[in-house]
């Protein structure tokens, strides 16, 4: 059974996309069964792998909110799995606010998706809000990147 580890950080510009592709793709050259499920409405991991947004069909938008099979949204690309995302994920926040269990709802979608592969990372976007929650509570294991500059040191 895989292990569903979030890539997360309130911050943008630390990383996080960066180390989620690639992590993805050193994985999966090392003949591990790798998903990356992009988790950000920018989609820049979408992209990263090789897929072209403006041609994605069902994205983890379509599994999230309209209750699409997961499997059905994969896409192959020669990195790595990908669940892409899209500029439609940015309204799932406020989709979600009724929802019941709705801190939850990742971790529905990427739960049957376990079996089928070893490493699932969730590449999250920058902030503290639902999206993020999701990713959080989905995750048997986050990663933080953090920026190490001497502005950080005062």
């Amino acid at each position: 059974m895989g292990r569903i580890i979030a890539i997360v950080n309130q911050k943008g510009g630390v990383g996080k996309t960066t180390t989620a592709v690639n992590l993805t793709a050193a994985l999966t050259e090392r003949g591990k069964r790798t998903l990356l499920c992009d988790f950000d409405p920018q989609a820049n991991a979408t992209s990263g792998l090789g897929a072209d947004k403006r041609r994605i069909g069902k994205t983890v938008y379509d599994a999230l909110i309209n209750g699409t099979a997961p499997e059905q949204c994969l896409l192959e690309t020669k990195f790595g799995w990908l669940l892409p995302s899209s500029s439609s994920l940015a309204g799932a926040g406020v989709e979600l606010i009724g929802a019941q269990d709705r801190e939850h709802q990742l971790r529905r979608v990427l739960e049957p998706l376990k079996e089928k592969f070893d490493y699932i990372f969730v590449d999250c976007p920058p902030s503290l809000e639902l999206l993020t929650l999701n990713g959080l509570c989905a995750a048997d294991g986050i990663l933080v990147p953090v920026p190490v500059s001497y502005t950080h040191l005062r």
